[in-house]
């Protein structure tokens, strides 16, 4: 292997790459437009729900009621609304994520030692928010239910102790503040150098058919694992530039604690980065133009994204999907960042992630090594 060959493939890389502003743009604007964006766009949690009253009681006990969801910081009153004509349409155009309905007769109910029934209508087409929000509610009317039997065998039974019960006091080990932007900003990281790498490496090869150039390689005395190496080494630096970068905001803007080994990081990083940037060279030397291969690109990137665990537990999933999974390096790379990030552990623990990116780079670096060797034959 001519290292001289190599050093003149990354210059020629190099210049192909920095002479276009645009793409100076897409390699390190777009990264960090886009960490941006999705650090504050991505996140599950459910606060200020908007939440419309229909208070057929119109009762002290149900304006209270109504004031203990409104003050649990959750639900955000922003109607009262008079019939169910209005229950229905609000619902339908979207203006409203759940109603409280309490019917007439309420605060009787309380009065009689009866159960009273509280109907919460939700907007379901989003199930998950509506699950967060069901749990909400539920909460809140059991804290009400146990303040009210407190105070009713209160006035029974004179001085009245509480029954002894189980307090149930909780702690998030990683991520105390079950804060979701902890949880995704990583991830964030991981799709974004996936996106960059795959659409620069995917052109790198069949560039060269489109504009000619393909020929005189072809007759130069460069191999293939120097050609591969001179177009994946720009692209690989370029890949760690992002990551720098994009940790930096992460760290520094969204305040995503980093509790571990920034050394083994940036050997996952290499890991992840040679593979990704294999099957990028291996859609380009497989393309016949720039277009098949940027189409290429999205038909794996979009599956990759959906299958790694980012958005969906993969133990959520068919069986048969999750062993899909196996073959996607974005799975393996998102535990190694939220390990690194959120856990602060170490190389004993992350170790089959790292050597199952070893081995599926090694593998895709060779089948585009061989892939080109028979073009260039």
């Amino acid at each position: 292997m001519n290292i001289e060959r190599i050093k003149r493939m990354l210059v020629k890389e190099f210049i192909h790459i920095f002479r276009d502003p645009k793409m100076k743009g897409v390699i390190f604007l777009m990264p960090i437009i886009q960490v941006l964006i999705f650090g504050y766009a991505v996140t599950t949690d459910v606060k200020n729900v908007a939440t419309a009253v229909f208070d057929l009681d119109n009762s002290i006990a149900s304006r209270e009621l109504v004031a203990r969801f409104e003050n649990s910081g959750y639900f955000d009153v922003v109607a009262h609304l008079q019939n169910d004509a209005q229950v229905r349409e609000a619902l339908d155009r979207g203006k409203i994520r759940t109603v409280l309905r309490m019917n007439k007769g309420f605060e009787q109910e309380l009065r009689a030692g009866r159960t009273a029934q509280l109907q919460v209508l939700l907007d379901g087409t989003d199930s998950n928010t509506a699950g967060i929000v069901l749990d909400y509610s539920a909460r809140i009317a059991g804290e009400i239910s146990q303040a009210i039997l407190i105070t009713r065998l209160s006035r029974i039974k004179g001085l009245f102790s509480p029954p002894a019960g189980v307090n149930i006091q909780t702690r998030a080990w990683f991520n105390e503040n079950l804060e979701s932007r902890n949880f995704y900003v990583p991830g964030v990281i991981a799709i974004l150098v996936m996106l960059i790498t795959l659409m620069l490496t995917s052109m790198a090869v069949v560039r060269e058919k489109e504009v000619g150039t393909m020929e005189q390689i072809m007759v130069t005395p460069i191999t293939p694992a120097e050609f591969i190496l001179g177009k994946s080494l720009p692209f690989a630096l370029i890949g760690f530039a992002d990551v720098i970068v994009i940790t930096l905001i992460g760290v520094f803007w969204f305040e995503v604690p980093i509790r571990g080994d920034l050394g083994l990081l940036f050997l996952a990083t290499a890991l992840y980065l040679m593979t990704t940037l294999g099957i990028g060279l291996l859609i380009s030397t497989v393309s016949q133009t720039q277009q098949q291969a940027m189409m290429s690109t999205f038909f794996f990137y979009f599956p990759a994204v959906l299958l790694s665990g980012f958005m969906f537990p993969i133990a959520n999933m068919p069986q048969v999907i999750q062993w899909l999974t196996m073959l996607n390096p974005l799975r393996y790379f998102l535990i190694i960042i939220r390990g690194i990030f959120l856990k602060g552990v170490g190389f004993t623990v992350l170790w089959p992630q790292m050597l199952a990116l070893a081995v599926m780079g090694v593998l895709t670096l060779w089948a585009a090594m061989r892939r080109f060797d028979k073009t260039m034959a």
